[in-house]
């Protein structure tokens, strides 16, 4: 029998799926040490979000609770590289994180088919590699699945499928008797703004619509919509149902665009349909197991975990399975605190000893997934549980173990990384505790709070115009390492790939008061000030400067904002 090559990987934390969260799971394992292999099914990474699907990533609701993190980090670079918010740069800037990052291999265009166990433990992955018509096998000490499917159920991990009943956790929102129902899939059409009458022939296989048909969905193409109603499957089996739903679901959308387009009313005249998706965004099917299974009681309550190590904020937006089908609106938001803890338990798997998960497929009950299921929500779940696998991988320890033993250090790495924890306060390095901190002008003290953001009414910062400094004096000599900062970038205003193309363009810009350019002095042994560190062109929120100095003061000096007046700082630490 003749076969095609087999490449074999062997490393430390090997994740399947390549969307926003395991994307961000595998950048956090392998900045934190551990050898990684993302395997993805899919040209580029990002999932729902990338070119192919296009949704907006959504996440906590509030000014206040914006995630940062690494997500932050990229949506900045995509803002300072894609002012123009193309989806071929957004792309790119995706691709580039993990192509280009040490310690993490990339497989595109490669679907896992196989897993092998030996016990409760995963030993090996198998994977088809459609573009070179190769075969890539990956041994590793530690798997994650953050595919939103679930292909690694197959390992034998516990997983749930469905709406539970009402009684099974005491939630007032699930179904009275339970069932296998979901949660459909979408796809989503852009439109542009046009300065003529662009015709439009519908293909011969579009359905045709009536206002009837149409009832509570958004028919307006200038209302910053994607027609994410679009949906259907919930019904069946969004897995294996996936390419008749496409079928369905192309027939819907010509047949919604031309409602909207030959409409008599002449709403559509306007705007021309610039792009509609092939491949259906899903929002639900399989979901673990874990140690916890987070659901609407939780979410309800704040989840105020000790093992917190993630947040939600978006309502309990549970779609339903009719999908639409469904005659009334197609969605409920019901009611959920922004921000609510999400606990690490739910983010590896309660009898597969060496499994993670992080995304859509998380340990949580329908409703709970009915919020944690937005993917600014699935990227901060996908940090932490790749800051765990690094942890792990460190220690030798499973999973399970990072919780009993490692949960504290877990929670400081993330709070360090600037992935916000909610109603905690981030530890401040020693050197900089005991120091003495002064500022040109202006109170600095803020500083070094460990609040990395406004929250309410505290400004937690402090402000300064080019030229200003805020400085660490010690009572001897000291070496110093390394210097943090955490910039203001802006969290009130959202940082979106766009919906449609107005003829006015989509616009993005870097956040005025974000520091541009600044440096890093350090006392000499004449008394005398020297830079030691210049920095020209700063797009980042969290910046961390490696110094090897001895001195008895080190000094951050404002030199450019983005645009505004003065520039606004959050944290300034030395170590």
């Amino acid at each position: 029998m003749k076969r095609f090559e087999t490449i074999t990987h062997e490393v430390d934390f090997c994740l399947v799926g390549g969307g926003m969260a395991g994307l961000c799971a595998a950048l956090a394992a392998s900045r934190h040490g551990a050898r990684v292999l993302l395997m993805q099914d899919r040209p580029m990474p990002g999932g729902n979000a990338s070119s192919e699907i296009r949704m907006w990533i959504c996440g906590a609701r509030g000014a206040d609770n914006k995630e940062t993190g690494i997500l932050e980090e990229i949506m900045l670079d995509n803002y300072h590289r894609n002012p123009s918010l193309k989806y071929a740069i957004w792309d790119t800037v995706l691709y580039e994180k993990a192509a280009f990052q040490p310690n993490l291999t990339l497989l595109l265009n490669c679907t896992c088919n196989e897993v092998k166990t030996e016990g409760k433990r995963i030993v090996a992955i198998k994977g088809w590699q459609m573009t070179t018509q190769t075969w890539h096998t990956v041994k590793a000490t530690y798997f994650a699945d953050c595919s939103g499917d679930s292909v690694l159920r197959v390992s034998g991990a516990e997983f749930n499928w469905g709406r539970e009943g009402r009684d099974e956790f005491g939630e007032s929102l699930a179904v009275a008797t339970p069932n296998r129902h979901t949660m459909g899939s979408s796809i989503l059409i852009q439109l542009r703004e046009v300065d003529e009458h662009v015709p439009f022939i519908p293909p011969t296989w579009a359905h045709k619509y009536t206002e009837a048909d149409l009832a509570h969905r958004s028919m307006k193409p200038d209302a910053a919509e994607n027609f994410w109603w679009l949906e259907i499957g919930g019904l069946g089996d969004t897995i294996k149902d996936t390419e008749e739903n496409r079928d369905e679901l192309l027939k819907m959308a010509y047949g919604v665009w031309d409602f909207i387009k030959n409409h008599p009313d002449g709403r559509g005249r306007r705007w021309e349909l610039e792009w509609i998706g092939m491949l259906p965004g899903k929002r639900e099917n399989v979901r673990y197991v874990g140690d916890h299974i987070l659901t609407q009681n939780d979410i309800l309550a704040g989840g105020h975990f000790d093992d917190m190590v993630a947040y939600g904020g978006w309502p309990m937006d549970d779609h339903p399975s009719e999908a639409f089908h469904y005659k009334g609106e197609p969605t409920v938001f019901h009611r959920a605190p922004s921000p609510y803890g999400i606990p690490y338990r739910s983010l590896y798997s309660r009898n597969i000893e060496n499994l993670f998960f992080a995304g859509r497929n998380i340990s949580a009950s329908h409703m709970g997934l009915s919020s944690t299921r937005v993917m600014a929500t699935c990227t901060v779940m996908g940090q932490a549980m790749g800051t765990a696998a690094g942890l792990a991988v460190k220690y030798n320890c499973a999973p399970r173990g990072v919780y009993e033993v490692h949960i504290r250090e877990l929670q400081e790495t993330l709070m360090d990384d600037d992935a916000w924890l909610p109603w905690h306060n981030r530890p401040i390095p020693h050197v900089s505790q005991t120091a003495s901190l002064s500022a040109s002008a202006g109170e600095p003290e803020q500083l070094r709070n460990g609040i990395d953001r406004s929250l309410g009414g505290d400004d937690n910062g402090w402000w300064g115009a080019p030229g200003a400094w805020v400085e660490y004096r010690f009572a001897q000599s000291t070496r110093i390492s390394l210097a943090r900062f955490t910039f203001d970038s802006d969290l009130k205003n959202a940082k979106r790939m766009p919906c449609s193309f107005p003829s006015c363009g989509n616009h993005a810009k870097m956040p005025a008061m974000m520091t541009r350019c600044f440096d890093i002095e350090v006392l000499d042994g004449s008394g005398q000030w020297m830079c030691v560190k210049q920095v020209t062109s700063n797009c980042q929120r969290l910046v961390k400067v490696p110094l090897d100095v001895t001195t008895q003061a080190v000094r951050f000096v404002v030199r450019e904002s983005w645009g505004a007046k003065q520039a606004h700082l959050f944290a300034f630490d030395v170590q």
